[in-house]
């Protein structure tokens, strides 16, 4: 059996969130369960419940990586809930199990969740029109190291095709 890919869908919580931003990540997630890979997010509200919802009408599975002890905090839409009981230290987690990560929109919590997965080298693609952390990094590096250029693209369905040629490629 081959592992399945396991792209990380990163963004703002339910307090950043808008519409637009939850069509934006609804839809990627349903490009991540066309694809084949496994959804993993932050388990929370927002954008990761939006990209799990996207995600479960595809029929695709969800993995979400919650900061509390107790799962019962974790979206509806996660197949699979790990409890970490780490708190914000949840954001290395959550960048070590993904292959790959999308951005969309984002306050602070994605630049943590950004910055652990570009230290670990992993492959970055940023939704251009979501604001954010995705708008201020796409198409840069996070520093002087240039370890991963955050790849800026324009549409869900981009976001997915890049994230895996670039997993596909490493």
């Amino acid at each position: 059996m081959t592992k399945k890919i396991q792209i990380l869908i990163i963004g703002n919580n339910q307090s950043g969130t808008t519409p637009e931003l939850e069509k934006i990540a609804y839809d990627t997630g349903m490009e991540v369960a066309k694809s084949g890979a496994v959804l993993v997010t932050g388990g929370l509200d927002g954008v990761m419940k939006a990209a799990s919802h996207g995600a479960k009408d595809a029929g695709g599975l969800t993995l979400g990586i919650i900061p509390q002890d107790n799962p019962s905090f974790a979206n509806e839409y996660c197949d699979i809930v790990v409890p970490s009981g780490m708190g914000l230290a949840r954001d290395f987690l959550n960048a070590l199990s993904a292959d790959g990560v999308i951005i969309i929109g984002g306050g602070s919590g994605t630049l943590s969740e950004t910055c652990a997965a570009y230290m670990y080298k992993k492959p970055i693609v940023a939704i251009k029109n979501s604001g954010g952390v995705a708008e201020k990094y796409a198409d840069q590096y996070l520093d002087h190291r240039k370890n991963v250029l955050i790849i800026g693209v324009s549409s869900p369905r981009e976001a997915v095709k890049t994230i895996l040629e670039k997993i596909n490629s490493t």
